[in-house]
C-alpha cells in the first residue's frame, strides 16, 4: 500500500490507507486514545480504542517515527475534519529519546539560544519548519522572476584571493601554502560575468568576519545576488529589483501557502513605484544630524515607519549614499560627486537590500583605487577586465535570512536559519 501524506486524506475518505511520520502527540484517556502523527505536510489524528492498539500507542514516545494503516473517516470534531479509525500502528524505529522541550505546543517555549544547541530536533517544530519552506519559496521566486527576465544563473568560487570589500573583515585560510579568503560577496565574479552573459544571478552562500553579535547579523548567510548590463543608471537596476521582489513575493505566496497560514502571514504587496528619498534627505526625516555618514538602525526603524505612513508601504528605496561609505567600484553620482548611484531597500524599517551603479571604465578604476589608497595588485584581475570592454551595469543582493524574518516577524534572523554561524557559534 503505498504511503500518503497528511494534507491528502481529506481526498481518501471511506478508504484504508498507510501514513507514515513522527509520534507529535499522544494523548490517552480511559476509553480512547489519541495519536497525532507529523509528517512533512502537517499533522493527523489516529483515533485508538482497540486495547491491542492500545498499547502500542502507550508504549511509543514522542518523536518515534510510525506508520499507520487505518481508515480515513470524516468528523468535524478532528482537526481538518479528518481522522483516522480502526488503525494498526507500527513503529519504524527504535523509540525515540524524547527532546528536553514539546514540539506539540503552539510555540517553542525552550529560549533561543536551546533551540540552536538543538536545531536538529527543534527544527521540527510546525512554526520553524515553516519559516525554512518560506524561505525555499523565496529563492525559488527570486530564480523564476529573473529567469523570466532574460538572466542566467551563475556560479562563482567561494575561495577567493583577494577581500572583495576592501576594509571589512574576511575569514583567511591556507590554501595549499597560499593566502586565501572566503568570499564576502559574488560582486566581482558577477560584474566579470555581465561582460559575458549580461544578465546574472546566483544564489550563494558569504562570509563576513564582521564581529558583530546583533539580531540581524550572521558570520555566513545566503545572498541572493543579480547584476545586469547596458543600465543608464542606478534608478534601472532599483526597477528590475522592484520587479524581482514582486514576483519573489508572488511565489511566497503560492508555494508556501500552509507555511503562511500556520504563521498567521500574508505576504506584503510591493508598489508599483517603491518610494525614494535620497540619502540627506533621509537624515531630514530620521531626524539625524546632516553630517552623519550612515543611517544607524533606529534610524531605519523611523524611515520604515515614515514609508507606511506617507505611503502605506512596507518598503522605501534611500539612494545616494556617501561615496567615502561605499565600496570603491560604486559609481558617483555625476551631479553630485560626493554622494554614490547606490541604493540601500528598507523593509519594514530594516536594510534589506545593497545596490547600485558600477564603474564600467578601467581608468576610473584605477583612480578609485588611488583616492582610497589602495593598491591595485591585490584586485589585478578583476580591475584588468574593464581594458576590454564593459558596460554600464549596477545591481543588487538581497540577505534571504534578512528577507524571511521580516517576512514572518521573527524578532532574530537565527529563528529562520536551520544552523546559523555567528560570532560565537560553530556548531551543530
Amino acid at each position: 500500500m503505498q504511503r500518503i501524506l497528511s494534507a491528502q486524506l481529506p481526498a481518501h475518505v471511506g478508504t484504508t490507507v498507510r501514513i507514515a511520520g513522527w509520534t507529535h502527540r499522544r494523548r490517552l484517556l480511559k476509553s480512547v486514545a489519541f495519536l497525532i502523527i507529523r509528517d512533512a505536510t502537517g499533522t493527523a489524528q489516529v483515533v485508538v480504542t482497540d486495547p491491542a492498539a492500545r498499547a502500542a500507542v502507550e508504549a511509543l514516545t514522542e518523536e518515534t517515527v510510525v506508520e499507520v494503516v487505518g481508515t480515513v473517516t470524516a468528523n468535524p470534531a478532528a482537526p481538518a475534519g479528518i481522522e483516522l479509525t480502526d488503525p494498526t500502528v507500527r513503529p519504524l524505529g527504535p523509540p525515540a529519546v524524547p527532546p528536553g522541550f514539546d514540539l506539540f505546543r503552539p510555540t517553542l517555549t525552550a529560549s533561543l539560544p536551546t533551540q540552536l544547541d538543538h536545531a536538529p530536533v527543534a527544527l521540527r517544530h510546525p512554526r520553524r519548519s515553516a519559516a525554512l519552506r518560506v524561505s525555499a519559496a523565496a529563492v525559488a521566486g527570486f530564480r523564476a522572476a529573473l529567469d523570466a527576465r532574460g538572466f542566467v544563473e551563475i556560479h562563482t568560487p567561494k575561495i577567493v584571493g583577494s577581500s572583495t570589500e576592501s576594509g571589512a573583515n574576511v575569514f583567511a585560510l591556507d590554501y595549499f601554502g597560499r593566502p586565501a579568503y572566503l568570499a564576502q560577496s559574488p560582486q566581482f565574479y558577477k560584474q566579470l560575468l555581465v561582460g559575458v552573459l549580461e544578465r546574472v544571478y546566483e544564489v550563494g552562500p558569504v562570509f563576513r568576519a564582521e564581529p558583530h553579535d546583533t539580531a540581524r547579523h550572521l558570520a555566513q548567510y545566503t545572498s541572493l545576488d543579480a547584476e545586469l548590463g547596458f543600465v543608464t543608471d542606478h534608478r534601472d537596476v532599483m526597477a528590475v529589483l522592484r520587479d524581482t521582489l514582486a514576483g519573489l513575493l508572488d511565489t511566497v505566496a503560492d508555494r508556501a501557502g500552509p507555511a503562511l497560514a500556520l504563521l498567521d502571514l500574508s505576504v506584503p504587496e510591493v508598489p508599483a513605484e517603491i518610494p525614494a528619498v535620497h540619502f540627506t534627505e533621509a537624515l531630514a526625516i530620521a531626524g539625524a544630524p546632516a553630517d552623519e555618514p550612515d543611517l544607524a538602525p533606529a534610524h531605519e526603524r523611523t524611515l520604515g515607519e515614515w514609508a507606511r505612513s506617507e505611503h502605506g508601504s512596507d518598503f522605501l528605496f534611500v539612494t545616494g549614499y556617501p561615496m567615502a561609505k561605499r565600496p570603491f567600484y560604486t559609481h558617483p553620482d555625476p551631479a553630485r560627486p560626493d554622494y554614490s548611484n547606490g541604493f540601500d531597500l528598507l523593509f519594514r524599517g530594516v536594510e534589506l537590500v545593497t545596490g547600485g551603479q558600477r564603474l564600467h571604465r578601467h581608468d576610473d578604476y584605477l583612480a578609485a583605487l588611488a583616492a582610497r589608497g589602495e593598491p591595485v595588485e591585490p584586485y589585478a584581475d578583476y580591475v584588468a577586465a574593464f581594458r576590454h570592454g564593459m558596460p554600464p551595469h549596477g545591481g543588487f543582493a538581497i540577505g534571504l535570512e534578512r528577507l524571511v524574518a521580516r517576512l514572518v516577524g521573527a524578532a532574530n534572523v537565527r529563528e529562520v536559519t536551520a544552523f546559523p554561524r555567528d560570532l560565537h557559534r560553530l556548531t551543530p
